[in-house]
């Protein structure tokens, strides 16, 4: 397997058990793992999506991450995905979106 350029996380609430019950899980995590996998697909970004625990960033959920670029962002919506991922192709952050 080859490595890809970009390592998406989405963090979707999991707990110690397993449960999803956290913010991030309330607030449409899971539609937006879909959501990121088909726009990189589409857009021919070279990047892995992954479902993370809980982040401890709740009150900015959902949250995401890319890495290697180590960026941070919150209160994702799917608008804010395409935003983000418009900024990823050009080489770029999305300040409005960044928490770290």
């Amino acid at each position: 397997m080859k490595k890809p350029k970009y390592h998406i996380f989405v963090c979707n609430s999991f707990r110690l058990t397993g449960e999803p019950q956290g913010v991030c899980n309330k607030k449409g995590a899971p539609a937006l793992l879909q959501y990121i996998e088909e726009e990189i697909i589409d857009r021919g970004i070279d990047a892995m999506v992954s479902s993370t625990g809980c982040l401890k960033m709740c009150e900015k959920g959902p949250v995401m991450i890319i890495y290697p670029d180590n960026y941070w962002y919150g209160e994702v919506t799917e608008e804010a995905v395409d935003k983000i991922l418009d900024a990823l192709e050009d080489g770029r952050s999305v300040e409005d979106y960044l928490i770290a």
